[in-house]
């Protein structure tokens, strides 16, 4: 964990209530599927945003306005500048991901997916990725995984692009993978969990206190013991999971 002041270069709305922002900074020591924690002006708890990409001197969070504190992220301009803790979480592995890897992202678990794909498709690896959302006007990223070179396939509940259903519709799309990674809310985590047949990385949501594991309050249970998703997590293996 790192302490760092960010300068925002750009903030930007990409879909309906989903906005991009674009961070100038050290960060060493980040890695794919791993979290921030943020400190806004106001508030006492820090706001913990997934990581979306990251180079020698930028961090790109996505994030969707769901109460104050994102609310006030989507109304900073650039130049601002934010106090980050950095390099929080056990983020994925891709040592196991065999050659043909699936990546599955719901909403908000869309970002994490991306640096991921980037970091495996680096590797050699043929990436294939499910993007679900609820209609049309969340849709975010497609384009921005077809271009680093991932085969993409997009849900919509009501049908409105892509396959009509949930990611777990999109399965048979994707045949072949060999290993999963997934990232979204618990239901669609179980219900991919029950879908495929390959073991898997899955990262969890859960409401933080502290953000680097002193509070315990993001405790769960596995079948190695408690761990706390935001130290020992948010990404378990499928196989310690417990529903």
């Amino acid at each position: 964990m790192k302490q760092t002041v960010f300068e925002i270069l750009t903030n930007k709305k990409i879909a309906k209530d989903v906005y991009e922002m674009v961070l100038e900074g050290d960060t060493f020591g980040i890695a794919p599927g791993q979290f921030v924690n943020i400190k806004l002006e106001g508030l006492y708890l820090r706001r913990p945003i997934s990581v979306c990409d990251y180079s020698d001197k930028t961090l790109t969070l996505v994030y969707k306005v769901v109460g104050k504190g994102t609310e006030q992220m989507s109304g900073m301009q650039s130049g601002e500048k934010l106090d980050v803790l950095t390099g929080l979480g056990n983020g994925y592995n891709t040592e196991k991901s065999g050659d043909s890897p699936l990546l599955i992202g719901g909403g908000v678990g869309v970002p994490p997916m991306y640096a991921l794909a980037k970091k495996l498709i680096s590797e050699g690896k043929k990436v294939s990725v499910i993007l679900g959302f609820n209609i049309a006007d969340e849709i975010f990223y497609e384009e921005e995984f077809k271009k680093i070179g991932a085969e993409v396939f997009v849900t919509t509940v009501d049908g409105s692009v892509g396959t009509k259903g949930f990611v777990t519709n999109a399965l048979d799309l994707a045949s072949g993978y060999s290993y999963v990674y997934t990232c979204g809310p618990e239901v669609m985590l179980k219900a991919v969990y029950n879908a495929t047949n390959t073991s898997g990385q899955y990262s969890f949501e859960e409401r933080m206190g502290c953000g680097f594991g002193a509070c315990m309050g993001c405790t769960c249970k596995t079948k190695y013991g408690n761990k706390r998703i935001c130290k020992d997590g948010p990404v378990l293996e499928k196989e310690e999971i417990i529903w």
